[in-house]
């Protein structure tokens, strides 16, 4: 294992992980962030250095960690070679299996391999799966004609911090304190776009997560079928192209919805599929 800290050897990884994409797309997005700040206190494990065979990305040791929140605990893959992600995964320090975590990329051995490592090291772990289709927003020369919220009161902007309680509440995957944090903490450090109405309050947006992904697109029920959604989307793609970033996401096989969307904007949906594990030791082994 080496954990790669060298400024200048961190930007040359991230040009040599831009020649595998779509597959490295999730660390990329993790290394650019790290090049750029490092807003979310991550570092990048390597199996060997130049000529790796397998990639994470992970939260660094030294930073503060609340052992029951995935959605900060969180590790992103890419292999050139299995066997040596495999290898990685049974080293000692390279995993913290004591916490709730996920781990996330786009390569279809990643639940496999996992969980074939935590069986090994005899771990009690309850692990859950989701597979989604990954999808890449091409180059955004130009946006829906916003004229239409000149004239009314809802206008297009940004999020700030004190939206995350409302975002953590309409978020299939939130409504415990973790997400909470964790939904401030990508406000924070990373672009995101809304409309909001009359009284500033959102009612469409979308956010952008710690590998670069664009996520939890959502427009309130009652505001549906007003174009909001497109113009949100289309102006957060063209927002992180602006800024030199791959424009990812992920979308659910049976949220037609947002396929259609994403087809009428002309989202390529890419040969690859994301795939997410979150692992929970079984009660009483993580440690608080």
């Amino acid at each position: 294992m080496l954990v790669l800290k060298c400024s200048t050897k961190l930007l040359i990884l991230e040009k040599m992980l831009k020649s595998h994409f779509p597959e490295s797309l999730k660390v990329y997005g993790a290394v650019m962030n790290i090049n750029r700040g490092n807003p979310f206190q991550k570092e990048v494990v390597l199996d060997s250095w130049p000529d790796f065979k397998a990639v994470i990305t992970r939260r660094q040791r030294e930073a503060e960690t609340d052992n029951l929140d995935h959605y900060t605990n969180a590790y992103a893959v890419f292999y050139k070679d299995v066997r040596a992600y495999q290898q990685l995964l049974e080293e000692r320090d390279v995993i913290n299996w004591d916490q709730v975590f996920q781990i996330q990329g786009l390569q279809s051995e990643l639940h496999a391999v996992s969980k074939a490592v935590a069986n090994a090291k005899q771990l009690d772990l309850d692990i859950k799966l989701a597979s989604f289709k990954a999808v890449h927003f091409s180059p955004v020369s130009s946006l829906p004609d916003p004229s239409f919220l000149t004239g009314s009161p809802p206008r297009l902007t940004y999020l700030s911090v004190s939206d995350a309680d409302l975002l953590n509440r309409t978020w299939s995957r939130g409504g415990n304190k973790q997400c909470l944090r964790y939904i401030a903490n990508l406000i924070a450090c990373f672009p995101s776009v809304c409309v909001r109405d009359d009284k500033g309050n959102p009612v469409s947006w979308g956010i952008t997560d710690q590998f670069a992904t664009m996520c939890h697109g959502y427009t309130l029920p009652e505001h549906r079928r007003k174009g909001y959604s497109r113009l949100v989307a289309l102006t957060l793609a063209r927002k992180l192209q602006s800024r030199g970033f791959p424009s990812q996401g992920n979308v659910l096989d049976d949220n037609t919805a947002s396929i259609n969307l994403l087809k009428s904007v002309d989202a390529e949906f890419l040969p690859c599929r994301f795939h997410r594990l979150i692992l929970t030791p079984f009660s009483g082994q993580a440690r608080l």
